[in-house]
């Protein structure tokens, strides 16, 4: 594929997967990252996907700053800093296919009964806790969207209050992704080695209209709706992500 189809499909992907995350608050992030596996190497993949993404959530977060919940941000970032330090430690970086394999099976995770998850992230240390799991699937993974849902799918929140919170929470995990696989790639080849910052610079007004157009979808929803839909469209792209995992598709 030469370097212009694959440009074009990146920043096509990037509209329309953010449009997607804009109405839910996930799962566009999921096939943006199993586009990419698909077309560059995980590492490019993975510093791609977290520099627009990052910008993707960092403007979802700004249309609904009104609505963000801080004191859950800052309960969620200190269990984020035992994650890095963790995983700076282990220095782990998954394949294309183990990334395809992660994808799929943390969208299964919707599926957990909630009689056997008491997950909330408003109660005591949950926070905490989901900052930790969630920044290191998010890192070695690419995205963590159905696992951060399982500790907001039980809180007595809005929708609104839900993507506002959990889109500052994945502004700091793609900041983290980025610089944990940007480091190998600049010690190994030298800074001319990461993606091209023109392709970024032409994601980010794409994300910024998909973002917005989906948040004009979302307040047409109600609470109800919004938590059905995004449960059944992530199981349809989990099972993607599986059946590409084992070779499939």
């Amino acid at each position: 594929m030469t370097l212009t189809a694959t440009t074009l499909i990146i920043l096509a992907t990037v509209l329309v997967t953010t449009f997607i995350s804009g109405i839910f608050g996930m799962a566009g992030g999921i096939i943006f990252m199993g586009v990419l596996a698909a077309l560059v190497p995980v590492a490019t993949a993975m510093i791609i996907h977290g520099a627009i993404q990052m910008v993707s959530n960092g403007y979802r977060a700004f249309l609904w700053r009104d609505h963000i919940q801080w004191k859950i941000f800052r309960r969620y970032a200190l269990g984020s800093v035992a994650a890095i330090a963790l995983l700076f430690a282990l220095r782990w970086r998954p394949d294309s296919q183990m990334v395809y394999l992660m994808l799929g099976l943390t969208t299964l995770l919707v599926w957990l009964p909630k009689r056997l998850v008491d997950l909330d992230i408003q109660k005591r240390f949950q926070a905490e806790g989901a900052g930790f799991v969630v920044q290191a699937l998010n890192t070695v993974a690419g995205v963590a969207g159905p696992l951060l849902d399982l500790f907001f799918v039980r809180t007595d929140m809005t929708r609104h209050a839900i993507v506002a919170t959990k889109a500052v929470t994945q502004v700091l995990a793609h900041f983290v992704k980025i610089i944990f696989w940007s480091v190998p790639v600049i010690v190994a080849a030298g800074p001319g080695a990461l993606p091209p910052a023109w392709l970024i610079l032409a994601a980010i007004p794409l994300s910024m209209l998909g973002t917005t157009l989906g948040g004009k979808v979302m307040q047409q929803m109600t609470d109800v709706n919004f938590k059905r839909g995004m449960k059944y469209l992530v199981t349809a792209i989990g099972l993607v992500m599986l059946l590409k995992a084992a070779g499939f598709l």
